[in-house]
């Protein structure tokens, strides 16, 4: 026993000695805060911590290195967060009076100061570890009521420090006014949770508004903090996916910077966008809106973020010339009861604060004389900003806060005040959840609960995380997994009211959860703050119309493009199209280039003028060989007639009209009868007709032979009518044999020749094997030479009607034209190749015609005396000068025997 005492001793002494060692050596006091707020903390189980920025920025102290460093002080008096902190006592108080939440217990409040800026906010987050205001972290060593959860800390920069720290020991933080979509993150700040939407949602909400306007050129301006710059970065996410496109981007500075405010200034006035995006607080925002106050900039449009949307601090009169027609997201609002009253009930004397002695100041434009600011004078009597702004006419106390103006008391916006309220609420609700916990069913280890008055901060963050009620208001608060609230949002538009002032008019709202959204605006609410007040035009390139397309200018965004109309047989039928779509074969582009109309079926037409023309010339030849048929019958027992085989005669005159009606065969539509028509029967005509031709001028050519014999009727062999019609049908076999093999081999049929013309479409004929139309036509070519050559021997014989002579010259215009034929058919397409072909069978057949029949005809009806087998036999002479001059020689199928007799000179 006794040497247990002794060990217990010792180890007292050892214990001792190691706190004289940690006290003497290693604990020593780091530094000292300068923190002021509101504190009501006495008499009250449990404290709740509030941050807020009652200023907007601090000033340094220290005016060298060798001299102490001096915690910073602030300026700049932000009426805006003392009504967000008087509406988090106002909540304290009614919980405390109600009999429903936490009955038994009563809360307090330590409300500090973070002036907006980090290292303020980080100060007063140490102070609530600590419990005193004095720097020693891993140590609380306050001896009153327990800090149960901290509101705040305002700005989402300011809420991610704080977070950092707090949620190292899992200390309860709920935010009402820090949106920032990273605070989402509960990997890096576990004990943060929110009562205002992220901006994960109200960057989509933006981007879903510019989308709906249709705007696809804007500007965006973001404060440089983590507020600023998340809300950008996930707004252009949002907008590039659908090819929306950043005009300009900018930061705005977080202390003043002149050359950085004037080349944002310069930014917005020089870009084309008329639609900006602003994602900052009023505060980061103020020194740009009065500096956008000295520009004449106007027509533009701003998309205000929740932060600056209602803040008075922005929307002055002063500015709306410029600001006129923004349209934001406001966070959910509502009327709070009692609150108003609780805000008139406020009055420097009856506090001890001495933030309420500065706010009175701000607000009536006064100075307190000296005893009543003794509380505060030495945080604010180095304070330059604060003498040139204060007067110095003095406070006398009676003064009024319902005589003034003044964003503190104005209750017609109260959303990031409702926020603050909610965010009270929730904490009470689950510390009324951890104090109604029955052991046994409760969450912890083995259905253990915390007690009230001695709770770990991750006990209390269960309940927090779980905390699920409904507000007077009716709406449902509870959090996601990711400490979130759902996100509803008002649409507000600046509009000037008929007393002057800027309202913020609700033109629709916006709500979305994890699954989708719902947008819904009235557009014949909005005022637009342009010329026409029409909705702004905000695009880099006007839309490319139908019939053109986007052409991407380089090194620019895809949002500005040059228009480039489609090339021929090409369109685009909607606008902002990429690329231009071809037509199919059978169709081409219109004028515009933004349909594809059908071709045009080009081939001779019948109700051509050019049609008409070649067809009536066709008829009319027919007609012509028709009446000399007519003529050849009447006269058929004359001798002219009947020289040199008359049959042969009416077989030539048939040809003829098969050739010239063929013409008819080449007018109107192809099709597939009279493609395989057209040529043959072409070809068949003229082989009927060269070999008729020929079976005459082979007498004729025997015939000149027996002129030139000394010894009559020993000039030559005899050529009988028959041997004439076997040539002649000899010749028409051949013809007859190849147009049948080439018919059943290798027929012609209908084209679309669509390679000449892109516009048309050129209906034709092909005629199947080139080969076989040559051997065709190449038989033809060979009769037509033998008939010449022979024609051409017997041309000189010297009788009163030389036929060989007329022949040769048929077959020489037969020549000419077909020579001529086919340079000009080669040359030409389309239906003028077709009338190029039917110009040389007209001319052809009307110059075998006119060479053969017509010089007959003259005798037969205007000579007919000259229409004797004497004078045509040429054994009687003429003396008539209109008769041919010369003789021919011919064959009388009557006696069979040769007429001329007389030799021919060499």
């Amino acid at each position: 026993m006794g040497n247990v005492n002794l060990g217990v001793l010792l180890g007292l002494f050892l214990l001792l000695q190691c706190r004289v060692v940690v006290r003497g050596e290693e604990c020593r006091l780091i530094g000292k805060f300068d923190i002021h707020g509101f504190v009501e903390s006495e008499n009250h189980e449990l404290i709740i911590g509030g941050m807020f920025p009652f200023h907007f920025r601090t000033i340094l102290t220290n005016e060298s290195s060798w001299e102490e460093p001096k915690s910073p002080k602030c300026e700049g008096f932000n009426f805006r967060s003392l009504r967000w902190a008087r509406a988090m006592m106002h909540a304290i108080n009614e919980i405390n009076n109600r009999t429903d939440i936490l009955p038994d217990i009563t809360l307090g409040y330590q409300i500090f100061d973070t002036c907006f800026t980090i290292s303020k906010a980080v100060e007063g987050t140490l102070t609530y570890l600590t419990g005193q205001n004095e720097t020693m972290p891993n140590f609380r060593c306050s001896a009153g009521a327990p800090l149960a959860a901290v509101i705040g800390a305002g700005g989402s920069a300011l809420s991610i420090a704080t977070a950092r720290i707090l949620g190292l020991y899992y200390f309860p933080q709920v935010g009402y006014f820090s949106s920032c979509s990273v605070l989402s993150d509960k990997f890096q700040f576990p004990s943060f949770l929110r009562t205002i939407p992220s901006d994960a949602y109200q960057s989509k909400a933006m981007a879903q508004l510019v989308i709906y306007f249709g705007w696809t050129w804007v500007g965006t301006i973001a404060a440089d903090d983590d507020y600023g710059k998340y809300g950008i970065k996930l707004f252009k996410e949002e907008v590039e996916k659908v090819g929306i496109c950043i005009s300009f981007s900018e930061t705005l500075p977080r202390i003043y910077n002149k050359e950085a405010i004037e080349k944002i200034v310069e930014a917005v006035r020089i870009s084309t966008a008329n639609v900006i995006v602003v994602f900052s607080t009023d505060i980061d925002l103020s020194d740009l809106m009065e500096a956008m106050a000295n520009t004449n900039i106007t027509g533009k449009t701003w998309i205000a973020s929740e932060a600056w949307i209602t803040s008075a601090l922005i929307a002055k009169p002063s500015f709306f010339n410029f600001l006129g027609g923004t349209i934001g997201f406001g966070v959910r609002k509502a009327q709070i009861p009692n609150l108003e009253k609780f805000l008139y009930d406020v009055h420097p004397e009856n506090s001890e604060d001495d933030l309420l002695y500065e706010f009175w100041e701000n607000a009536f434009n006064c100075t307190y004389h000296a005893d009543r600011k003794a509380l505060y004078t030495d945080r604010v009597n180095d304070t330059i900003e604060r003498a040139k702004h204060i007067s110095e006419r003095p406070c006398l106390g009676n003064e009024k806060l319902r005589d003034i103006n003044n964003t503190y008391t104005d209750v017609s916006e109260l959303r990031i005040t409702y926020s603050v309220y909610k965010a009270v609420y929730t904490i009470a609700h689950a510390l009324h959840d951890l104090n109604t916990c029955v052991n046994g069913a409760g969450p912890f280890p083995s259905g253990t609960c915390a007690y009230i008055l001695d709770f770990e901060p991750w006990q209390l963050m269960y309940y927090l995380r779980h905390a699920e009620f409904k507000t007077f208001a009716g709406e449902s608060m509870k959090f996601d997994e990711s400490g979130d609230v759902d996100a509803y949002y008002d649409i507000l538009n600046w509009q000037m009211h008929s007393n002057g002032t800027v309202s913020f008019v609700n033109i629709g709202k916006y709500t979305a959860t994890a699954s989708g959204f719902d947008m819904k605006i009235s557009n014949s609410s909005i005022f637009w703050n342009t010329d026409n007040s029409l909705s702004p035009h905000s695009v880099c390139s006007e839309s490319c119309l139908p019939g053109t397309r986007k052409g991407i200018r380089q090194g620019e965004p895809v949002c500005c493009f040059d228009c480039i109309p489609c090339a021929e047989g090409e369109i685009t039928n909607g606008t902002d199209e990429r690329e231009c779509v071809a037509c199919l074969s059978d169709y081409w582009s219109n004028a515009p280039r933004n349909a594809c109309v059908l071709k045009e079926v080009e081939f001779l037409a019948y109700e051509e003028a050019l049609g008409i023309t070649l067809i009536a010339l066709s008829v009319f030849g027919a007609c012509i060989v028709i009446a000399i048929t007519v003529v050849y019958v009447l006269y058929r027992k004359t001798a002219l007639v009947q020289a040199n085989d008359r049959e042969l005669s009416f077989l030539i005159q048939f040809s003829l009209i098969i050739t010239l009606l063929t013409s008819v065969l080449f007018v109107g539509k192809p099709e597939a009868w009279s493609c395989m028509a057209r040529q043959t029967t072409l070809a068949l005509g003229f082989s009927l007709c060269l070999s008729c031709i020929l079976g005459k001028t082979i007498v004729l050519m025997l015939s000149a032979r027996a002129a030139k014999s000394k010894v009559p009727g020993k000039g030559g062999p005899l050529f009988r009518p028959l041997y004439q019609k076997l040539v002649a049908l000899i010749g028409l076999t051949i013809e007859v044999s190849v147009v049948t093999a080439y018919l059943i081999l290798f027929p012609p049929w209908v084209y679309k020749n669509m390679e000449s013309q892109n516009v048309k479409i050129i209906l034709e004929c092909n005629e199947g094997s080139i080969e076989f139309l040559c051997s065709m036509f190449g038989f033809d070519v060979f009769l037509a030479i033998l008939s010449f050559i022979t024609a051409f021997i017997a041309r000189k014989i010297p009788d009163n009607f030389n036929e060989a002579k007329f022949i040769t010259f048929g077959m020489l215009v037969f020549f000419i034209v077909w020579i001529s034929f086919v340079p000009a058919y080669l040359s030409t397409r389309g239906k003028f190749k077709v009338a190029v072909e039917i110009f040389a069978i007209l001319a052809s057949s009307f110059g075998l015609l006119g060479c053969i029949f017509v010089p007959k005809c003259y005798i037969i009806l205007l000579k007919p005396e000259r229409n004797t087998e004497e004078i045509v036999g040429g054994r009687a002479a003429t003396n008539d000068k209109s008769a041919p001059p010369t003789s021919a020689s011919m064959t009388s199928e009557i006696n069979n025997t040769t007429i001329s007799t007389v030799v021919l000179d060499d």
